[in-house]
């Protein structure tokens, strides 16, 4: 694949004015600056093309710019662009309609409308302490929640999200995640062992020597780590911690921020491992890239009264009109497309393993895929370097990954992806990954632009 002489001039001027006028907190990974795109391509300021492998962080579901999608934008900011939630209209009604068809658990589903997900991981904090009357929480080691204060007091990938921030939030003790590739509480057991390992870890240590269990409100926990590196749990893991939370009456509450809305091949990824939450929590992909988000719970658990929680934009109509049409192509095209290019892509990334003992493991779900990267395949050292001189070299051959947890990429591409575009993109990710593993530098460094 060629090289692209990257960032352009106009990529360069435009990152030089960011410099100058935006929070230097935004964890920016190369200097692309997009211009425009069309499903899986996209296009930076100087007519660069790019393969997007990482769709907005698992955003794009079905694609940029998918013409439904913003026809349906359009056709409702004809109508009206906005409406507080002091009053109702149609399209908040039909989505809330549509989440209460696919919630993945059997009774009605009540939802609040949000813009983010980090504000419907807020909205769960506060539904479960108002449930249960109950403070404290349990959540996991590697997780990513958000970065408000109660949120971030959940996220625990790494320190900088916590960093010159304290206190946090009281209430929240973190256990290890039931992660099979390094089941740090019990090494060398298999995954069906750890995953009843973990759970007596929270039961026998957590509750026994920490938090009284009736003094516990909720479990939060992602069905599939996102940013702490794609990490599928243990088996037998949820089903173990669904009975826990049901013995001292504890609500399991599920991000599915990153996970759901079909990207697994499922519309929720609790539902691959048959255990039903209380509590679930959506954004990324459910409206194509439009801000929106919705925290959903079992209808018997919304017992707040009027007034209790609301906001002004949740639920904008604007962002309800997308989110029914992105539903809609997930549901009748895509949903299947993340089954079958997902098992294609896993293929392809497996067959390149048994080429590059850099690759530690290949996991995933759907189109949910991590790709850790490690320096020794018996010690499982992780090789954070390595993966990250991989995004640089990918980049500057048109294809934009991202990293998660301590050395993993994450391929999470829209939805809608092509075989085509896969290959494209592997021939692209292998010829990047070989010319990374030959040096300690990459070949062609991705230049730094000056502030």
């Amino acid at each position: 694949m060629p090289i692209m002489n990257l960032p352009g001039p106009k990529a360069r001027a435009i990152v030089k004015r960011d410099h100058d006028v935006i929070s230097p907190s935004y964890p920016r990974g190369y200097p692309f600056v997009m211009d425009h795109g069309r499903g899986t391509e996209v296009w930076d300021v100087d007519g660069n093309r790019f393969l997007d492998f990482a769709a907005g962080i698992a955003v794009v579901s079905t694609g940029h710019s998918h013409p439904r999608v913003v026809k349906a934008i359009q056709e409702q900011a004809e109508k009206f662009i906005h409406i507080s939630s002091d009053f109702y209209h149609t399209r908040w009604v039909e989505f809330g309609e549509k989440i209460n068809e696919i919630a993945p658990f059997l009774d009605n589903a009540v939802s609040f409308m949000t813009n983010s997900g980090t504000e419907s991981v807020e909205a769960a904090i506060k539904l479960a302490r108002h449930y249960t009357g109950r403070t404290e929480f349990i959540g996991f080691l590697g997780a990513f929640h958000g970065r408000t204060m109660g949120a971030v007091t959940f996220t625990a990938s790494k320190p900088i999200y916590h960093r010159d921030f304290y206190p946090l939030m009281n209430g929240v003790v973190h256990a290890p995640f039931p992660d099979p590739y390094r089941p740090i509480l019990q090494p060398g057991a298999s995954g069906e062992e750890y995953g009843a390992t973990v759970v007596r870890y929270i039961e026998e240590q957590i509750l026994g020597h920490i938090l009284p269990p009736e003094n516990v409100a909720g479990i939060l926990v992602e069905p599939i780590q996102g940013e702490g590196g794609y990490v599928i749990p243990a088996p037998g893991f949820f089903p173990a911690l669904r009975e826990l939370c049901d013995k001292h009456g504890i609500l399991l509450i599920v991000d599915e921020v990153q996970s759901g809305v079909g990207r697994t091949g499922k519309w929720w990824a609790i539902e691959h491992f048959e255990v039903e939450p209380d509590i679930v929590c959506v954004a990324k992909g459910i409206a194509s890239g439009m801000p929106l988000g919705v925290m959903f719970a079992r209808e018997d658990v919304v017992t707040w009264q009027k007034g209790a929680h609301g906001n002004t934009y949740g639920g904008n109509p604007i962002s309800c009109a997308a989110a029914l049409a992105t539903l809609e192509l997930i549901e009748n095209e895509y949903m299947e497309n993340a089954n079958l290019i997902g098992a294609y892509t896993m293929d392809i990334l497996e067959e390149m393993q048994a080429r590059h003992p850099s690759i530690g493991q290949v996991r995933g779900k759907g189109l949910m895929i991590g790709v850790e990267f490690v320096k020794d395949q018996q010690t499982r050292e992780p090789d954070d370097k390595l993966r990250d001189r991989i995004v640089d070299n990918a980049f500057m051959r048109g294809l934009l990954l991202l990293g998660c947890g301590k050395s993993t990429i994450r391929i999470a591409p829209p939805l809608s992806v092509s075989r085509l575009e896969v290959d494209e993109a592997m021939e692209i990710f292998e010829e990047a990954l070989t010319v990374s593993e030959r040096s300690d530098t990459a070949v062609s460094e991705v230049p730094t632009v000056a502030a």
